[in-house]
């Protein structure tokens, strides 16, 4: 790997402090068993706020200085990071300002409203919630969160990797299966595994009507897709139109694999999380669980999928 790459990755040293970073803010979430089917699903979904979020929020609110707390900080997102972000303000003593786009689901307005955050409203399009997040920071001097594309980010989302190792049998070789938008938490989650020596896999998992990482990947270069191809899918949380540039070549060094799932697996897979761990997820949760599920190959091997959110609307 050339020197100009390797300075770009999160190093061992930065996941182990996020870790300790943030232990005292963010729940030690559990490997639950799917059933007989093989898989396990690390439940971030147990998350206070109902998703991963919380851990790449709390780390970066918690490396801001004095000043730009007392400024306040803006954060743009269809959904789990402006929850993750308001919690994050609440716990912490900052305001917190979030440009969310309008067909968000409405819990997960609700929610944020609720911790208090001021929301602004936008279109759908990444790119325009993206656009006046940046024009109210310099607005009005406010600090950004970035959902994804930021260093903090990723060491944050990696930690969830280490939790995954010490949770599994001592030189276990997992699989390990999570969804993708921005990139941030499939690149953390895959740094995490490679750097503290796994010797596993890790799959990037998107939906087939959403996948803009897969033609990236095919391309060798971030590629975006545009808005209304996005939101074809029901995984709200992973119509991002084009991963991040922090996350990408974290993508590119440690993620093995990235495959794609239907809506009808997506949705088969929420369900069957009810019915056999009483676990609640959202469509952009059951999207690991989906692949997951396809590769289980019952030869004693771990298969662990990232259920990442169960903020999904009420039916």
């Amino acid at each position: 790997m050339a020197d100009a790459v390797s300075d770009e990755l999160v190093t061992l040293e930065e996941i182990v402090a996020a870790h300790e970073r943030i232990r005292p803010y963010v729940a030690r979430t559990p490997l639950v068993p799917l059933g007989s089917t093989g898989v396990l699903v690390k439940a971030e979904s147990l998350q206070p706020v109902g998703s991963f979020k919380l851990r790449g929020a709390i780390n970066t609110m918690l490396g801001l200085g004095e000043a730009e707390r007392a400024r306040g900080v803006v954060a743009h997102s269809s959904g789990n990071h402006a929850i993750a972000v308001a919690h994050a303000g609440a716990a912490l003593g900052v305001a917190v300002t979030v440009v969310m786009p309008t067909d968000a689901p409405e819990i997960k307005r609700e929610r944020t409203a609720a911790l208090g955050a001021r929301i602004v409203l936008v279109g759908p399009a990444s790119e325009e919630r993206q656009q006046r997040a940046a024009e109210l920071a310099a607005a009005e001097g406010l600090t950004m969160v970035e959902p994804y594309d930021s260093r903090a980010v990723v060491a944050a989302t990696a930690t969830i990797a280490l939790e995954v190792l010490e949770d599994l049998p001592e030189g276990a070789t997992p699989t390990i299966f999570v969804p993708v938008s921005g990139g941030g938490l499939a690149g953390g989650v895959a740094a995490g595994a490679k750097l503290a020596g796994s010797g596993g896999r890790v799959v990037a998992v998107e939906p087939e009507v959403a996948a803009d990482y897969v033609a990236s990947r095919r391309a060798g270069r971030p590629v975006a897709l545009p808005a209304e191809q996005m939101a074809r899918t029901a995984a709200d949380g992973l119509r991002v139109q084009r991963v991040g540039d922090v996350p990408w070549p974290h993508l590119l060094a440690f993620v093995d694999e990235a495959v794609t799932v239907s809506e009808a697996a997506i949705a088969s897979a929420a369900r069957l999380l009810r019915a056999e761990a009483e676990l609640a997820s959202e469509p952009s949760g059951a999207t690991s669980v989906a692949a997951a599920l396809a590769a289980a190959r019952g030869d004693g091997s771990p298969i662990v999928a990232v259920l990442t959110g169960a903020n999904a609307d009420r039916p």
